[in-house]
Formats: structure tokens, C-alpha cells, sequence
């Protein structure tokens, strides 16, 4: 398969301080791919410069096409959907208001109906909740939340940025079931930014990993999780 995403000599800055040096990266049409690393190592930097949201120099292609410099929102309807870290639901917001929202930018509405079902039925904890204020929702109840938002675009890529932090297990484990079946069922591809390397090699087919910037590492996950320089340089276990 060709690559949906393709990230080539990527530099990106906040104000003068340059964030990315020069990485190359790319993401499989239909594959899940991991982003590996320490707390400022980049990881989501790059997400924010895949969605127009920092100042870059470099080539970003999406589905063959050019995305360096566009708009954050000419990017989502294009279909590239980012879940970002802390979840960014919006408090006072109802849970199905929250979920409207996320569907804003899609072109085609006329299955909105049908989608909105679609995510109740994988997420059911929130189709008893469509009417509650998000900001009454747990932790995991709102990852789930920032998810499903994310769902109703519809994506060709999701950009997932820290899923299991501040969550239960339990929910952990749900939402990477629920993403690795969008993947398999829907071809939805995913690029996975996880603190928790070992949740992320399980999920991922492919992974890189960064270090202040820069790849360190790429490969396969098989490759990467038996690396014992690897793992023990970049990946804490």
C-alpha cells in the first residue's frame, strides 16, 4: 500500500525556537503507526504541525497532496481528525453538542444521523450521557468523548495524542480496541502519539521514535521491542 502521510525534512518552530529538526516520517494507508519518545522529545509537535497549527518549513503530503500551510480547518475536511493531549472537550458543552462540534467540518452530512448511532453503539457510557455537560464526565469518559468527536468528521487519518494518559486501564483497553477496529473495519489510519510504549508496540504495526526533535529509531514494532539499546535508552523498561 502507498503512504497516506508523508512528512519530509519537517522543521517546525514556536516563535524563534525551532521544535523539529529536519524529520522525515510516514504513515501506511490503512496502518497504525507509533511516535515513541520522552516528555519534549516533539512527539506533539509534529501532530499540531500535521493539523497547520505551528509555523514549519519542510513538505507535508496528505493522499499525494501538499498540506504544508494550509488552515487547520482546510486540513480536518480534508479528513485528517486530531484528538489532542488532555482531550480539549469543552466543559459547559453537552456531550452530543461536544459531538456536533466535531462534525462541523465534513463536507457530507447527509449520513450524520446514521454516524452519530454509529459512535453511541461503540461508545454506549456516552450514549447514556448525550445530554450531561461534558465536564461532569470521568477522566475516561471524556478520552472517549474527544475520540468519538474525532470519529464524526469522518477521518482518513486520526491523530491520537497521549490516549491513555490520566485514565483507567480498563478504559485504556477499550479505546485502543475501539481504534484498532475503525482501523481494521474502516481503514482509517492512525498515527499514535503513547507514553506507554508497550500499549502503543501492541497496537502499532510500525514506530519511530524521537529524541529533542529528530528520529533516533524507525521500524517495524516487532524490531523496536527487541532492541534492548532501544528500549532501555528511549523507552524507560
Amino acid at each position: 500500500m502507498s503512504d497516506l502521510l508523508e512528512i519530509v525534512g519537517l522543521e517546525a518552530f514556536y516563535g524563534r525556537t525551532k521544535a523539529l529538526h529536519g524529520l522525515d516520517l510516514a504513515v501506511r494507508e490503512g496502518g497504525i503507526t507509533a511516535l515513541l519518545g520522552a516528555n519534549g522529545a516533539g512527539k506533539s509537535t509534529l501532530l499540531r504541525a500535521v493539523c497547520g497549527m505551528v509555523s514549519l518549513r519542510g513538505e507535508i503530503r496528505f493522499g499525494g497532496r501538499s498540506i504544508a500551510g494550509k488552515s487547520t480547518e482546510v486540513i480536518a475536511r480534508q479528513g485528517v481528525a486530531h484528538v489532542p493531549e488532555g482531550r480539549a472537550t469543552f466543559a459547559s458543552m453537552s456531550v452530543e453538542e461536544n459531538l456536533r462540534l466535531g462534525a462541523h467540518p465534513r463536507k457530507d452530512r447527509s449520513k450524520l444521523g446514521d454516524d452519530f448511532e454509529r459512535v453511541y453503539a461503540v461508545f454506549p457510557a456516552l450514549a447514556q450521557r448525550r445530554r450531561q455537560a461534558a465536564g461532569t464526565l470521568s477522566g475516561g469518559e471524556q478520552q472517549m468523548l474527544a475520540v468519538a468527536r474525532a470519529l464524526l468528521l469522518p477521518p482518513r487519518l486520526l491523530l491520537l495524542d497521549e490516549p491513555s494518559l490520566g485514565v483507567a486501564p480498563r478504559v485504556v483497553t477499550e479505546i485502543f480496541q475501539v481504534v484498532k477496529q475503525i482501523n481494521q473495519q474502516e481503514g482509517v489510519s492512525v498515527l499514535l502519539v503513547e507514553q506507554n510504549a508497550r500499549r502503543a508496540f501492541e497496537l502499532a504495526e510500525s514506530a519511530y521514535v524521537l529524541e529533542t526533535g529528530r528520529v533516533v529509531a524507525s521500524g517495524p514494532s516487532a524490531m523496536l521491542q527487541q532492541d534492548d539499546s532501544i528500549r532501555r535508552a528511549y523507552l524507560g523498561y
